[in-house]
C-alpha cells in the first residue's frame, strides 16, 4: 500500500483546516475521525452559534492568550483571525461581527462552519476514514505510519496529531494525543481545566440557581493579597455549585495558582455610579413606604437572588421600608457594586471548554507545528500547550496551527502554493 504524505489525526478545526490545506496543494491525505460526524466539538461551541474567531489586532489577540502566546507569534502572522473570516466567506459562510469583536456566522449556526470544512476536505481530496488510531509508527527518528483500532495500519510519510485535550470527552476528546506524544518522546505539561465553571463556598449561588445575569461587572481578586488579577464585563450564570457563563469562564483561565485563595466581587449596577445607585434605592422605597423589605426590591433585582441579598444586609425580609435607616440603605447599595464570592475550586476537566497544557511548546517548530524530535510528526491546536480567553480566541488557534501544519507538511513534500 502507497503511504500517505500525511495522516491527520482527529477531525476537528484544527485537524479539518491541516487536511483540506494539505490536500488542496496536492498532497495525499488521510483524515482519521473516531466519531461518525467530523466536528461534533464544534458543534457545540458558542452555544451552537460558534464564535468563530475575534476580528481584533494584533497585540489584542496576544493579550488574550496567557499561555504561551509567543509559539503562536509565526502561525497567527500567516494566518490571522481576518485570514479566517475571509476563509469562511469565500467558502459560503457569511459571517457577522458581535459585541467584543466576537465573529458568528450570519445564521447563529455551527453547523455551517463544521459543513464548510467538511466540504473543504472533500473538495481538496482529503479521504476521510472512520476509525480510531491504537498507535502511530515511526522508525529512525520518522514517522512511517499509525494503527488503528479495526487493527489496519496506514502508512505515511508525515502524521499531525489534532486529538484536542481532555474536555468534553463525549465529543472524542479522550487525551489520545498526549499518549501518542508521549510515545514519541515528547513531555506533556499536566493537562489542566481552563474556561471550566467555578465552585463557590457557601450555598448562595444555589438559591439562585438558573439566575442569568447580563451586563455585570466582575473582578477577580488573590484573597490574601488583595491583588486584582482580573476584571470584566458581559454575562454570568448561577449554578447548583456556583458561577457559570462567558465572564466566569474567562476569569477561570486566570486563577492559576491552586496554592492560592480567590475572590470574586460582582458589581450588579456598573452603569450606576454608588450615589445615582443610592437614589435609585430611594426612589424604589419611597414607593414601597409601607411595604415589607423583601417586597421592595422587585424593580431593582432579579426575583432568584433578592433572598441572597437580603441575608447580606442583615435587614429582616419583614422590616417596613419606611423603618430602614440611611447607613442601611447605603450598605444595601454597597452589596449590590460589591457582591463578593469565595472559589471553592474548580469542576472536573471534563466540563471545561479548554484544556490547558499538553505538548510542550518547546517540542515543537513554532514556523511549521512540526515535532522537534520525530521528522514528519505535527500538532495542532488543543493538543499543544496553548490556550485563550473566551471570545472565539481558541478557535482562532486551531485555525492558525492547523493552517501551518498542513501548509508545512505540503511544502515538505515538494508541493507549494502562493499564499
Amino acid at each position: 500500500m502507497t503511504a500517505y504524505d500525511l495522516v491527520v489525526i482527529g477531525g476537528g478545526p484544527a485537524g479539518m483546516m491541516a487536511a483540506g490545506t494539505a490536500a488542496e496543494r496536492g498532497a495525499t491525505v488521510a483524515l482519521i475521525e473516531k466519531n461518525a460526524k467530523n466536528g461534533r466539538k464544534l458543534l457545540i461551541t458558542g452555544k451552537g452559534r460558534c464564535n468563530v474567531t475575534n476580528d481584533c489586532t494584533r497585540d489584542t489577540f496576544f493579550s488574550n492568550i496567557p499561555v504561551n502566546p509567543k509559539f503562536l507569534f509565526s502561525a497567527f502572522s500567516r494566518f490571522s483571525s481576518r485570514d479566517v473570516m475571509d476563509f469562511f466567506a469565500s467558502h459560503g459562510v457569511p459571517l457577522k461581527v458581535e459585541r467584543g469583536n466576537r465573529v458568528f456566522p450570519v445564521s447563529d449556526k455551527s453547523a455551517d462552519i463544521n459543513g464548510a470544512l467538511i466540504e473543504y476536505c472533500r473538495k481538496s481530496g482529503v479521504r476521510v476514514i472512520r476509525d480510531t488510531v491504537a498507535d502511530i509508527l515511526f522508525a529512525d527518528g520518522r514517522m512511517t505510519g499509525v494503527t488503528t483500532a479495526n487493527g489496519g495500519e496506514i502508512p505515511c510519510v508525515q502524521c499531525l496529531i489534532a486529538t484536542g485535550g481532555q474536555s468534553y470527552p463525549l465529543t472524542g476528546s479522550t487525551g489520545d494525543g498526549y499518549r501518542f506524544a508521549r510515545k514519541a518522546g515528547h513531555t506533556i505539561v499536566a493537562p489542566k481545566p481552563s474556561l471550566v465553571p467555578l465552585v463557590i463556598e457557601g450555598g448562595e449561588c444555589a438559591q439562585a440557581q438558573g439566575l442569568s445575569l447580563r451586563n455585570i461587572a466582575i473582578k477577580v481578586t488573590e484573597s490574601d493579597s488583595g491583588k486584582l488579577i482580573y476584571s470584566d464585563f458581559g454575562e454570568m450564570l448561577f449554578t447548583h455549585f456556583g458561577m457559570s457563563g462567558p465572564v466566569i469562564l474567562s476569569a477561570s483561565s486566570h486563577m492559576r495558582d491552586p496554592r492560592k485563595k480567590y475572590t470574586i466581587s460582582v458589581d450588579l449596577k456598573p452603569a450606576l455610579t454608588p450615589e445615582q445607585l443610592d437614589s435609585r434605592i430611594q426612589r424604589d422605597f419611597s414607593e414601597n413606604i409601607n411595604k415589607d423589605f423583601g417586597n421592595s426590591l422587585s424593580k431593582l433585582l432579579p426575583q432568584k437572588i433578592i433572598s441572597v441579598i437580603i441575608k447580606r444586609t442583615g435587614i429582616p425580609y419583614n422590616a417596613k421600608v419606611n423603618s430602614i435607616r440611611r447607613e442601611q440603605r447605603l450598605a444595601l447599595a454597597g452589596i449590590l457594586k460589591d457582591l463578593t464570592f469565595t472559589v471553592q475550586g474548580f469542576r472536573p476537566i471534563e466540563e471545561a471548554i479548554i484544556t490547558s497544557g499538553g505538548v510542550s511548546v518547546s517540542e515543537i517548530n513554532p514556523r511549521t507545528m512540526e515535532s522537534k524530535l520525530i521528522e514528519g510528526l505535527y500538532f495542532a491546536g488543543e493538543v499543544i500547550d496553548v490556550d485563550a480567553h473566551t471570545g472565539g480566541f481558541n478557535l482562532q488557534i486551531a485555525f492558525s496551527t492547523g493552517r501551518c501544519a498542513g501548509v508545512a507538511a505540503a511544502e515538505r513534500m515538494g508541493y507549494y502554493s502562493d499564499d
